[in-house]
C-alpha cells in the first residue's frame, strides 16, 4: 500500500476503517459510497484518493476525525496526523455550531441526513459544502462507533 504513505501507523486500522465507511453508507443510503472492486487495501486507496471529500469522527465526548481522504487534507490544510487529532467541531465557525450538532443529531436518529454548510480551513479560510449526506458508522457488529461525511461540491467563499 505505497499509496497510503500520509498514514501514521498500522495501516490495517485505516483499511477496516474504509471497509466501516464503505459498508455503512450502503445500510443507511441503499447507495454506494465509491464504485470500486478489488482487495480491502485497494479499496482502501481508492477511497482516500476518490474525487470527494470524506471526514470521519469517533464517539469521544468531543468527537475527533479518525478519517480525511486526501480531498479532506488539502481541503482543511492539514496532514493526516494534524487532522486526526483535531476535533471535529472545528471545522465549522462557531456561528454554524448550533446547526451542525441539530444535523449530527438528525443523522445519529435517522441513520444519515443531507446538508450543506460553511466549513473552515486549519488557516481560517471559509468554504461551501453542498450536496453531503452525514451517516453513522457501524462496526463489524453493527455497533454504533462514530459518524462520516461526504461532500461532492466544496467551493471557496471570497
Amino acid at each position: 500500500m505505497s499509496g497510503l504513505k500520509e498514514y501514521p501507523g498500522e495501516q490495517y486500522v485505516i483499511i477496516r476503517h474504509s471497509q466501516r465507511l464503505i459498508k455503512s453508507f450502503q445500510h443507511w443510503t441503499g447507495n454506494l459510497l465509491l464504485d470500486v472492486h478489488g482487495s480491502p487495501d485497494e479499496i482502501a486507496l481508492a477511497l482516500f484518493e476518490a474525487p470527494f471529500v470524506l471526514v470521519s469522527h469517533g464517539t469521544e465526548p468531543d468527537p475527533i476525525f479518525n478519517y480525511g481522504n486526501r480531498k479532506a487534507l488539502e481541503l482543511w490544510e492539514l496532514s493526516w496526523d494534524e487532522f486526526t487529532k483535531m476535533p471535529s467541531r472545528k471545522s465549522a465557525e462557531e456561528i454554524v455550531q448550533q446547526e451542525r450538532d441539530r444535523l449530527l443529531a438528525e443523522a445519529a436518529t435517522q441513520g444519515f441526513s443531507y446538508y450543506s454548510g460553511v466549513r473552515i480551513t486549519s488557516t481560517g479560510k471559509r468554504f461551501y459544502m453542498q450536496d453531503g449526506i452525514i451517516w453513522n458508522l457501524l462496526d463489524e457488529q453493527h455497533q454504533y462507533c462514530g459518524q462520516a461525511a461526504v461532500s461532492y461540491n466544496c467551493q471557496f467563499i471570497t
